[in-house]
């Protein structure tokens, strides 16, 4: 009898979704530190603070009172009025409670909006960079990504006529992440125009606005594409609590869109799991309703951390970098660095140097390859100044190390 092997009962879009790299990276890095290596991790885009109190305390307080029971899919009611007058008085974004739907983190709030709107065989326009989980997710959709590339000199912006020249009858869905994970770009109104104009072009397109680093600005404050003239109707706005409050842990995000398309993405969530963890929901409405004071104080903190990053990249030959304007990401090019030896080693790619930078110097970082930016790394700077500034110290041993 032939031996039986469970892998080839994987479905094939199980099976063609790669690896995040992100994940990958994270475990190798805790694997050597496990084994006594000094691993300097520059890799997850976690928040090191711990969630504000007063958060902690509505969600303990919401527990202790039994609210520890099914919610309904879409969330609890007062979340969902909450986010919606959030969204009206923050953003410009003329929602209604009825268009908000809570999911369990940003990330299912996405793949609850593709499984709504993707058909098989649609087409996906990602903007690279982009955050790796979004090519997976539109792949197990049935939908096709569209990887439109831009360069350091253009702000990892790919121009408008780039994309106008991918889109055609088959598009469905553009991604759009402002500001943005791994590069920390922003788009301006202007930009946001233009491309509100593509879109209203194409009679079936929608934009998917990830915002979840709404907070975490530092040169002026991101617009949200649904603010816009004629978009509401044609954008699902994904944010959560994850980032801004350091709630990763907590899963808490939201979509909100026009009601035909809410009513669909809670049919996917029921469909999938059903409503989230009640209690979570509570202590995100204290996040959402209280003050911003905390969430002040992590954004100095990250502005400051990017600056003595970005000071001490731009000594390193080889790097260019320029000062993202938000999150707590940097994304420098080191292609400059690629071609060359250490020893037996040659790095040809930006994933290879970040095997050797992590295996021979113990700083673990992202490829930019993951994000659809070759020859980049991705730094995170969510971690404390010694972290920052030991990393990028043996950082430019690397590179010195190359010839």
């Amino acid at each position: 009898m032939t031996k039986f092997d469970p892998a080839k009962s994987l479905s094939t879009r199980t099976s063609a979704v790669a690896e995040g790299a992100i994940l990958a990276m994270t475990q190798k890095a805790r694997d050597l530190k496990a084994n006594g290596a000094d691993v300097i991790s520059l890799t997850i885009g976690e928040p090191d603070f711990d969630t504000p109190e007063a958060i902690r305390q509505a969600a303990a307080n919401a527990m202790n009172d039994g609210q520890t029971h099914y919610v309904p899919v879409a969330g609890i009611a007062e979340l969902r009025e909450a986010i919606a007058a959030k969204l009206r008085d923050e953003n410009g974004i003329p929602a209604t409670a009825a268009d908000v739907v809570l999911a369990n983190g940003a990330k299912q709030a996405i793949t609850n909006a593709c499984f709504a709107t993707l058909d098989s065989g649609d087409e996906v326009i990602l903007p690279a960079p982009f955050w790796n989980a979004y090519q997976g997710i539109v792949e197990m959709a049935g939908g096709v990504p569209v990887v439109i590339p831009s360069t350091t000199s253009e702000g990892f912006k790919p121009p408008l006529k780039r994309i106008a020249t991918a889109m055609n009858e088959r598009t469905k869905l553009i991604f759009l992440n402002s500001p943005s994970n791994p590069s920390g770009a922003v788009w301006t109104q202007e930009e946001l125009e233009g491309l509100a104009r593509l879109v209203k072009s194409h009679p079936r397109c929608l934009v998917v606005s990830d915002e979840i680093y709404e907070y975490i600005w530092f040169d002026a404050p991101p617009v949200s594409m649904a603010s816009l003239p004629g978009m509401y109707e044609r954008t699902v706005t994904i944010n959560g609590v994850s980032k801004g409050f350091a709630m990763t842990g907590w899963r808490v995000g939201y979509a909100a869109a026009p009601t035909a398309v809410a009513k669909a993405i809670a049919k996917v969530q029921g469909t999938f799991t059903a409503g989230g963890n009640a209690f979570a929901q509570h202590g995100a409405l204290a996040a959402i309703t209280g003050p911003r004071d905390e969430v002040e104080k992590m954004r100095a903190s990250y502005k400051r951390r990017r600056d003595l990053a970005v000071a001490l990249l731009k000594g390193i030959a080889g790097i260019e970098i320029a000062a993202p304007p938000a999150t707590f990401y940097i994304l420098a090019d080191i292609s400059g660095l690629l071609g060359k030896t250490a020893g037996n080693n040659r790095i040809e790619t930006d994933a290879e140097f970040c095997n050797w930078l992590l295996e021979e110097f113990h700083v673990a970082t992202v490829p930019g390859s993951a994000f659809g930016a070759p020859g980049c790394i991705r730094f995170s700077v969510a971690t404390r100044d010694s972290d920052i500034t030991r990393g990028m110290e043996r950082l430019a041993q690397a590179a010195n190390a190359l010839a």
